[in-house]
């Protein structure tokens, strides 16, 4: 069996590795466009910010060692420039000789990735304007720092007498994870730095009250965010500087631009084929990795696949996914049983010391879909027992099937214990788990690491008493007609406060409660619910219509933009 494969990195080379590893006797061939057949590309934009300090750490495996431990025919600087389904050939053109010769194959793999988006703006070729997909991209973003101008060449590195360094601006087109993380590292470099992001949010994938959380913590660490404004056109100065104009009229200033503006399926070589495109613009495949003709695989961001959660197709540029896809392919080429059950998008993006990070369905997502059997309820438990040193708070939030428990999908920032939580939730996603099993999972425990009660069990102690009726809920946006009752202490209104709230705090309720109307819904607060849960109960046993404003003055906050 001959087995082409077109294109390494993520997909490619976990396909060729692992399909080695069930057939010995099978001829593989794989083929990459670009100097590198395995390369850590999400690790690109901590190489710019010199986290990563050497580019041959982003390199993972080279063309000896897919030879030499693989017995993979690996060829760089080789482009797959057509394919003949009916002949099952593949065109391939040698890019430093431009030698073309056809390949034949008994089965292909198609993982091309995806092209970064790149609008046909005019000024957008001006020197200075990188895009962050490749080594070399990054490597041509760390030389322009060092030496795009006269000033960065390095006249604050000579010894003696330092010249004052003038102040560096980038612009970073584009809120999302490329953009986000690049905005960090050029903060690192010491660039001062402007998001511009047409959306009305950054992270599109969050809630737009998360959104606004990333936001604001950005703005808090320098970076300068601009919403709901999309870049017009880009203009050089005689001093070599760039201007970014936006479709407002604003402009930014900028020794360096990054385009971080997603990416597109690159179907170039799938639609030459005749396979079909999926309503996405990726290629249409099923479980098995299958695409319409079924001697041709493909996998990776340049495929559509189903969302788990919600069933519809959806484009997941993620390298995880990525290679569960070429597994599965590879496994199913030699024989093997094996499906991809779908992608829930789980995702985390690092940004100033914090994370956030989500999984499944965000609210909006289900929402566009009419999906009404949605419920939902904001937390902020500490990331470990709050008497060991280091604990700090987790913003998070958990939608879940109102009817029967049915996890749907969590978001969650901080600045400690983010990345577990959200895996821990994903797996549970993927298990078809309810709320009700968060009560009751069993994690490792001690101070340094959690919580007799951790914050994932809290999650579901609070949302199975939202179902069962034991914390009746009311959201913020739907407290109009309710009589509102806080509960937190007098000193605490000083810093924030409901107009029109009554407040009698917590220790003194049970000795007022004949200040409180029976003939109305009492809508009950506090910083971030649990004194109100507590004051709640205490309501209701005592012949009052209460319920919990979700997530207290906590969720306010970040549901208002206060």
């Amino acid at each position: 069996m001959r087995v082409i494969i077109v294109g390494g990195v993520a997909g490619g080379a976990s396909c060729a590795a692992r399909l080695r590893r069930l057939d010995e006797r099978a001829e593989i061939l794989m083929v990459e466009r670009g100097p590198y057949v395995s390369y850590a590309n999400c690790g690109l934009p901590y190489h710019v910010g010199d986290v990563i300090e050497r580019e041959t750490s982003l390199l993972v495996a080279n063309e000896t060692v897919f030879r030499e431990h693989f017995a993979v025919d690996c060829r760089t600087r080789c482009e797959a420039i057509g394919i003949s389904p009916k002949d099952k050939t593949v065109e391939l053109r040698d890019l430093t000789t431009a030698e073309v010769t056809t390949e034949p194959y008994d089965k292909l793999v198609l993982s091309p990735g995806a092209t970064s988006v790149r609008p046909p703006l005019p000024g957008i070729d001006l020197p200075g304007i990188f895009q962050v997909r490749t080594v070399p991209d990054a490597r041509a973003i760390r030389e322009w720092i060092e030496r795009g101008t006269s000033f960065l060449a390095g006249m604050e590195r000579y010894s003696g007498f330092q010249t004052v360094r003038p102040p560096m601006h980038a612009v970073v087109v584009g809120g999302g994870f490329i953009g986000l993380e690049m905005a960090e590292n050029l903060v690192r470099r010491g660039f001062e730095v402007t998001v511009v992001e047409m959306l009305d949010q950054v992270l599109a994938p969050l809630d737009q009250e998360y959104g606004r959380i990333v936001k604001d913590f950005l703005e808090h660490h320098g970076v300068h965010v601009a919403l709901g404004d999309g870049v017009d056109r880009f203009e050089s100065s005689e001093d070599g500087s760039l201007e970014v104009w936006t479709r407002s009229g604003a402009s930014y200033p900028a020794d360096l631009v990054i385009l971080a503006l997603g990416v597109r399926p690159d179907t170039t070589l799938a639609e030459m084929a005749g396979l079909e495109i999926g309503e996405r613009g990726g290629i249409r495949v099923d479980e098995h990795m299958r695409t319409s003709d079924p001697d041709i695989f493909a996998v990776g961001d340049v495929v559509e696949v189903k969302d788990f959660v919600t069933g519809q197709w959806s484009l997941i540029a993620l390298a995880g996914p990525a290679n569960r896809q070429a597994r599965i392919a590879a496994d199913v080429i030699a024989g093997c049983d094996s499906t991809f059950r779908g992608t829930q998008g789980t995702s985390i993006v690092e940004l100033f010391g914090a994370a956030v990070a989500w999984t499944g369905a965000s609210e909006k997502t289900l929402e566009a879909l009419g999906d009404t059997d949605v419920e939902k309820i904001y937390i902020y438990p500490n990331s470990h027992a709050g008497y060991y040193p280091g604990a700090r708070p987790i913003a998070m939030k958990v939608i879940f099937r109102r009817s029967d428990g049915r996890l749907l999908g969590a978001q969650a920032v901080g600045e400690d214990g983010v990345d577990k939580r959200i895996d821990q939730i994903a797996l549970a996603i993927q298990l078809g788990a309810t709320v009700y099993e968060l009560e009751q999972v069993e994690l490792c425990y001690s101070p340094p690491f959690g919580s007799a009660k951790d914050p994932i069990n809290f999650a579901g102690m609070v949302a199975s008493g939202v179902l069962r009726g034991d914390m009746p809920l009311r959201h913020w946006d739907a407290i109009e007609d309710g009589f509102l009752l806080d509960v937190r202490e007098k000193a605490e209104l000083a810093v924030e406060h409901v107009p029109g709230a009554v407040n009698i705090p917590l220790g003194e309720l049970r000795s007022r409660l004949d200040e409180l109307p029976r003939d109305r819904e009492i809508l009950v607060i506090c910083r971030s619910g649990q004194r109100a849960y507590t004051a709640t109960r205490c309501l209701l046993q005592n012949g009052f219509d209460a319920k919990v404003v979700s997530g207290g003055m906590l969720s306010h906050a970040i549901l208002s933009g206060t």
